[in-house]
């Protein structure tokens, strides 16, 4: 352990969905820096936060599959380069950089972009060009509604019980995120 953060091998694990199908609130609030593993306790994504809680939900949405335990420190103040120092040294404890953080940055800190999973049949809706505005809007959200659908179908398999809410305004512009 350093002198002014714990080493990520020095923390404890926390299951990403508890007992009673509940998400880590603990963290609610919270600054600090997290490392998100997946079922093996693999590191899947390293990131920080000014509210730890609320990116954990982001991140099991977006990434349903990775998303089995945790990891968090927290610290008082927010201070990115201290933030950035944790980070950088757990990502270099690891050994290596996880996907998340590299080859599939964007799914862990995007909002999922409903165009890219638009089954053959929405998409060739979505393009035609006969179809005006409001047809297109219209086609994204009910791809939106059906990806949606499908997350918390995967979700409620995993055992979560709580109640999660998407942005309705972003599903406008065929976009999903969390509320």
């Amino acid at each position: 352990m350093t002198a002014a953060y714990p080493a990520l091998a020095d923390l404890d694990f926390h299951p990403y969905i508890d007992a009673e199908g509940q998400l880590p609130h603990q963290f609610e609030g919270q600054i600090g820096v997290y490392a998100v593993y997946a079922q093996d306790k693999t590191v899947a994504y390293i990131g920080y936060s000014r509210d730890v809680s609320l990116s954990l939900r982001q991140h099991i949405v977006r990434q349903p599959q990775h998303c089995y335990w945790v990891k968090v420190y927290a610290v008082q103040k927010p201070d990115r380069a201290l933030l950035e120092t944790i980070k950088a040294a757990w990502v270099s404890e690891n050994g290596s950089i996880p996907a998340g953080n590299h080859d599939s940055k964007s799914v862990w800190e995007q909002p999922i972009d409903v165009k890219s999973q638009m089954l053959p049949e929405e998409s060739a809706q979505y393009t035609d060009p006969q179809l005006d505005e409001q047809k297109h809007q219209s086609v994204l959200k009910n791809a939106a509604r059906r990806i949606e659908k499908e997350i918390l179908a995967l979700l409620s398999q995993r055992g979560v019980q709580e109640s999660l809410r998407f942005n309705p305004k972003l599903k406008d512009n065929g976009l999903l995120d969390l509320k």
